[in-house]
């Protein structure tokens, strides 16, 4: 990773990689960063026998103009990247947007599935209000 020259702060730079255990976020600010960083990550996965899985690569292109994506794809070493409209990362949706609408549904969405998971546990006279609470707060982070 330290080859991918990835301090510094986007605004400054014209790439920036996140990394977190397996999960990589590319950020650059033209197509061409893009293609050359992914080929620099590709090339260090392959020296210590990692592979990047095409099925999960995808790519977003944020600009100040609004548009959807028209099913358009990238071509980088032989590898096809789509581009998406939205994605997930550590848990947090992105969208080409910048909204968090769908953020704030999503989570609202599986508090509720986690309390209902529960529900006869919640409701149970054999356990104190200070448990559910403690429960309730550690399956909603889920």
């Amino acid at each position: 990773m330290k080859k991918l020259e990835m301090r510094g702060h986007i605004s400054m730079r014209l790439k920036q990689v996140c990394v977190y255990a397996d999960d990589i976020v590319l950020v650059t600010r033209t197509e061409q960063a893009l293609i050359n960083t992914f080929q620099k990550l590709k090339q260090e996965a392959i020296k210590y026998g990692l592979v990047i899985n095409q099925n999960k690569t995808k790519y977003m292109k944020h600009s100040r103009v609004q548009t959807k994506v028209k099913n358009k794809e990238i071509e980088i070493e032989g590898m096809r990247i789509e581009e998406v409209n939205s994605a997930k990362y550590l848990r947090t949706i992105m969208n080409v947007d910048n909204l968090i609408e769908e953020e704030i549904k999503e989570r609202i969405a599986a508090g509720n599935r986690s309390f209902f998971a529960n529900k006869k546990i919640f409701q149970s006279e054999l356990i104190t209000r200070k448990t559910k609470e403690r429960l309730y707060y550690m399956v909603s982070d889920q």
